[in-house]
């Protein structure tokens, strides 16, 4: 089996298998500061490059948190998280999220999925936890570990 091979009917053959690992992403200052200015979260460690570089204990700016987990979305997308034949996926929320290491200005991360775990609900629907990984290059530590879950829609 494969991603290719996904669909709304194997889903359950899939818990406890890896679907696979996305592409490298580069985490720039520009983008940690575009982050920054929609959130509203204008923290020194992130924005304040020389401030950091003088005392921040990771020797720079750092990404925020929740733009390292706002990556979820594109980096499972790459990944093929949604079976071919869904009519829809929805975000449907978090179980559990854990910030494991710091994302420098700069480094390229990455996200490995694993299906957990799969529930039928009516209609065809398929609530799918999947747990995810995001791996910066270089460093032996994830940058978090989160459990999302996805309702997919199937034909019925």
């Amino acid at each position: 089996m494969t991603p290719s091979t996904l669909s709304i009917a194997n889903l359950s053959d899939w818990v406890g298998k890896e679907l696979g690992t996305s592409k490298w992403v580069t985490v720039t200052q520009e983008r940690i500061n575009e982050f920054a200015h929609c959130t509203g979260d204008q923290q020194w460690i992130h924005v304040d490059v020389e401030r950091a570089k003088r005392e921040s204990p990771f020797g720079g700016p750092v990404a925020h948190g929740y733009l390292t987990l706002a990556l979820l979305a594109d980096l499972s997308m790459d990944v093929g998280v949604v079976p071919k034949d869904a009519l829809a996926a929805f975000n449907y929320g978090l179980d559990k999220v854990r910030f494991m290491t710091p994302v420098k200005a700069g480094a390229r991360v990455r996200n490995r999925i694993t299906v957990a775990e799969v529930t039928a609900k009516e209609g065809g629907r398929k609530l799918v936890k999947l747990l995810n990984t995001v791996e910066i290059e270089g460093e032996a530590k994830p940058a978090l570990v989160a459990e999302t879950l996805a309702m997919l829609v199937g034909p019925t």
